[in-house]
């Protein structure tokens, strides 16, 4: 099965029937998506796309790049791109496999159920302890071939710590991918081009241009020692730049033998063949160094940048800022390089609103704890020169600074209603509906914003008054969950009321206090905040 003409990729159409494509309908104005049947596989198809588009386009002109998102391109021109890297998308037969591994043969590692290639499918340890109480074995027994390979994909590119040896992916166990989509939804073509860049300066990026043998972009066309030595480490220097794409941290190949019709345990599909198991051996791909995927965020640590990786709570507009224009202080962190060179170089080339696509696992080791996905607006952000995006950066890092802080406050108020100061536990519900309740109003400004400013980049309309209204929705938002939510909301004969009373005018207090202003750039009343001063907790 050649997975360059196969037709695998599940996809949605404009009136909203499903049908699978080849790679080369990519350009087809009448998809508008991936339309898998799982979240983390749509993930996972949309950067195969990506990278296979970026890794193949031979267009080096921000002219040309704008023709052909203007006017996708037909089938046989896909088709002539792809045709020099066809031997790397062969997914059965005795040679080399796709995401593969080129050497194991069956009985050299351990025989998996093919239901183990879902990231979270119990591990061995919990089969063993028989603590698979949520997500149990035995769900999927069988898949067709065109699940597993999405399966297989997405572990690749996924891959958690999996026990020793086994190596976890290029960015590490699940990490955060952010892609730009347009607003309104064109087409799956528009949305996927957005998110390739002209050849030449994807090269300049990372790795080493020289490295043109076949296995130096895509590892399982070759043994493991081709490019890492035996206990070894493989860095960017070590590869070809688009490695990035096709990064193999897992020593996989699937049983095609024995192979028998059925009903496929994911799609339901019937298929003439179904891959029941794989075999698996630990120390593949040791991925370490300075790796810079153009896909993901990063932040900085002692140790250099790292990508950032999805966390409990899930998305929301706390993470607007670091996720488009990145933050500069103490906590610094940067957008994935596809944002920053569409927000930086092609202002006005795209018209219209534009979107951002996040998703990822939020991984506690080898333990999925969920998948999360969400998009946040990007309004007319790439119409913004570099001048006006420092402006909005500026504005918004205050917006949320005042955001945090008064999240901070009602939680230690609900803490302190319920428990006492002292209590420990998880609180995060408490977050969750604070940054749930504030949301809309954030992005109804931030849109006003993006638009003054775009209009007239030397505005000097006085920011006070924003400021002052977001203030007032934080503390209406944090009374109201306070009362009405949590501590109001529950069984009077339960509650403490002088504990109550003294968390409630505490939290009054707090968020009118000074460094909550102080927080929010707002002048700070000289006499109010020395009564204040001994008060705030």
């Amino acid at each position: 099965m050649l997975l360059l003409t196969e037709k695998w990729l599940p996809v949605r159409h404009q009136d909203g029937s499903r049908s699978q494509i080849a790679p080369n309908q990519l350009g087809d104005p009448d998809i508008v998506a991936f339309d898998a049947d799982r979240a983390d596989f749509n993930g996972a198809l949309a950067q195969f796309a990506i990278g296979l588009l970026q890794t193949t386009s031979p267009i080096d002109d921000p002219v040309a790049w704008r023709q052909l998102f203007a006017t996708p391109p037909d089938a046989a021109t896909l088709a002539q791109w792809f045709a020099p890297v066809a031997a790397a998308f062969e997914f059965d037969g005795d040679g080399p496999r796709f995401m593969q591994d080129f050497s194991l043969r069956p009985g050299e590692g351990a025989a998996c159920d093919i239901g183990a290639l879902l990231i979270e499918s119990p591990g061995e340890n919990a089969l063993k302890n028989n603590s698979d109480h949520f997500i149990k074995r035995g769900r999927v027994e069988a898949m067709c071939p065109h699940c597993a390979a999405m399966a297989l994909l997405t572990l690749q590119m996924n891959a958690p710590a999996g026990g020793v040896g086994h190596r976890t992916g290029l960015r590490g166990g699940g990490p955060l991918t952010t892609l730009v989509l347009c607003q309104p939804q064109r087409s799956l073509w528009h949305d996927l081009w957005l998110n390739v860049r002209e050849r030449s300066g994807f090269l300049a990026l990372q790795g080493d241009v020289s490295k043109t043998a076949p296995h130096f972009t895509f590892p399982w066309l070759a043994d493991i020692g081709a490019i890492q030595k035996n206990g070894g480490e493989t860095a960017p220097v070590q590869v070809h730049p688009a490695h990035a794409f096709w990064a193999m941290p897992r020593r996989i190949r699937l049983d095609m033998d024995g192979e028998v019709g059925g009903n496929c345990d994911l799609c339901g599909q019937v298929a003439e063949k179904l891959i029941r198991q794989y075999e698996t051996k630990n120390y593949g791909l040791n991925y370490k160094g300075p790796w810079d995927h153009v896909l993901s965020p990063y932040y900085e640590t002692n140790e250099g940048w790292l990508p950032l990786h999805p966390q409990p709570g899930g998305f929301g507009y706390r993470h607007w800022l670091p996720w488009v224009l990145g933050t500069h202080g103490t906590k610094r962190q940067r957008s994935a390089r596809v944002v920053d060179y569409l927000r930086d170089h092609k202002p006005g080339f795209v018209k219209g609103q534009l979107r951002l696509w996040a998703f990822g696992f939020d991984m506690d080791n080898m333990k999925a704890r969920s998948w999360y996905e969400s998009t946040l607006p990007l309004y007319a952000l790439t119409d913004c020169g570099p001048d006006v995006q420092k402006q909005i950066e500026s504005e918004v890092a205050i917006w949320l600074a005042g955001a945090e802080l008064a999240a901070y406050f009602l939680r230690g108020a609900v803490k302190g209603a319920w428990f006492g100061a002292d209590a420990r536990g998880d609180f995060s519900a408490i977050d969750a509906s604070f940054w749930g309740a504030t949301e809309t109003v954030f992005y109804r400004q931030l849109k006003v914003l993006i638009d003054v400013l775009r209009e007239d980049a030397d505005s000097e309309a006085d920011p006070l008054p924003t400021r002052e209204a977001w203030h007032r929705h934080l503390v209406q938002t944090c009374l109201r969950l306070f009362d009405g939510e949590f501590v109001g909301a529950g069984a009077v004969e339960r509650q403490n009321p002088h504990r109550l009373a003294t968390a409630y005018q505490q939290l009054k207090r707090n968020l009118d206090g000074p460094k909550m202003r102080q927080a929010l750039a707002l002048p700070v009343h000289e006499k109010k905040a020395k009564r204040l001063a001994g008060t705030e907790k």
